[in-house]
């Protein structure tokens, strides 16, 4: 018969357990080991010089070969020229093509000198025909040059944090001074696939340019991508002898974004189908934290409350490894008190993650609830 203070001990035991792990705060939320062995897929071998995987919400990198080496990009340069004059206007302006946009070398649209056509129709001919006239007409139709155009295009990717990136054209010619890496591409296409217009254009897979009778006007997009890859949305290819073939590709599948950067890669689109194939096996979208979920609070002066919570508006979502439980640590930029009035969904302040000590993404927080001044 088993002994009933033994069955006591063991009771209060098991409910101490369960209650530390209740206490337990979102600022350590898991320690990082294997969940029974879970075997993890080893990465594919690919022909890229260079090569990097990133999950477009937080920025994660997934896979890396020689992401920081320089290399050269040739005409996936034309997302960021796409960017800007997305950024620049109205893209249903209509100008007349310069001089100068006429007969560039390499792929082309066929622009004459003094046709009309519309940005929008130069965008989609830079991004679909990879059109080197494009990239010229939309420098100096957007800019007074085009060596102005490409300065705004160098201190437009180092303030997405490109570092190791310098423009000598708008098209990707080769340059000894044109220059990237594979993680300087993957955070330009990231930041360029969170415009709406940009990810529609770079993802169509043809497109009917309003152009006189006679004119090239039917574009079909060179990126395989779009048409091969399961879940495929974009973005752009690239190739001279000097740089090689170069392919910034996206996807999606179960609610995971990701982009893929492969450079001077003899077999660029099946590099870039295995690299995502491995990343989408080995990797999901894990729920951190729930939308609206109170995790702070913060007193409040003169208010007809003491304190207001904080938390995220929308669920926060990380990408971590299948079967692998990752050390998640969270700090909080929040004021020490507020002042009445609040008012419910204005931003409170950011909230940081780190995975395994490493930086990964922040994320705004809001105040979930109004709090009305009171007269002192």
């Amino acid at each position: 018969m088993i002994n009933p203070y033994l069955r006591l001990f063991t009771a209060f035991t098991i409910f101490f357990i369960i209650v530390a792990c209740l206490l337990v705060p979102p600022e350590s939320l898991a320690e990082s080991q294997p969940l029974n062995g879970a075997a993890q897929a080893p990465p594919p071998d690919v022909s890229a010089q260079s090569a990097i995987v990133i999950e477009q919400v937080t920025g994660k990198v997934l896979y890396e070969k020689n992401g920081r080496r320089k290399v050269y990009p040739a005409s996936t340069t034309k997302i960021v020229t796409a960017l800007l004059a997305i950024e620049s206007g109205d893209l249903d302006r209509v100008f007349p093509i310069p001089g100068a946009a006429v007969g560039v070398e390499g792929s082309s649209i066929y622009l004459s000198a003094g046709e009309k056509i519309s940005l929008r129709d130069l965008v989609y001919g830079l991004m679909l025909r990879s059109g080197n006239d494009a990239a010229t007409a939309i420098s100096c139709l957007i800019d007074r040059s085009t060596e102005a155009f490409v300065q705004k295009m160098n201190e437009r990717v180092q303030a997405m944090g490109a570092m190791d990136t310098h423009f000598m054209n708008p098209s990707g010619l080769f340059d000894e001074n044109h220059y990237t890496t594979a993680y300087d591409m993957a955070i330009i296409a990231r930041e360029a696939m969170k415009n709406h217009e940009f990810k529609a254009i770079a993802g169509a897979k043809s497109w009917v340019a309003d152009r006189e009778e006679g004119k090239y006007r039917h574009f079909y997009n060179k990126n395989k991508v779009v048409f091969e890859y399961p879940g495929g949305t974009g973005i752009k290819i690239g190739y001279t002898k000097r740089s090689g073939r170069t392919l910034v590709a996206s996807s999606e599948r179960n609610g995971m974004e990701l982009i893929c950067v492969v450079m001077n890669a003899p077999n660029w689109f099946n590099d870039s189908y295995k690299l995502m194939d491995y990343a989408f096996e080995c990797f999901e979208m894990s729920k951190i934290i729930e939308g609206q979920r109170v995790l702070k609070a913060i007193p409040v002066n003169s208010g007809n409350k003491d304190h207001v919570f904080v938390g995220p508006k929308d669920p926060i979502m990380l990408p971590l490894r299948k079967g692998v439980t990752e050390k998640l640590e969270v700090v909080y930029r929040l004021p020490t008190n507020v002042r009445a009035p609040v008012r419910r969904w204005q931003e409170a302040g950011t909230l940081e993650l780190y995975v395994s000590g490493e930086y990964l993404c922040s994320h705004p927080l809001y105040y979930l609830e109004d709090i009305d001044g009171v007269a002192m």
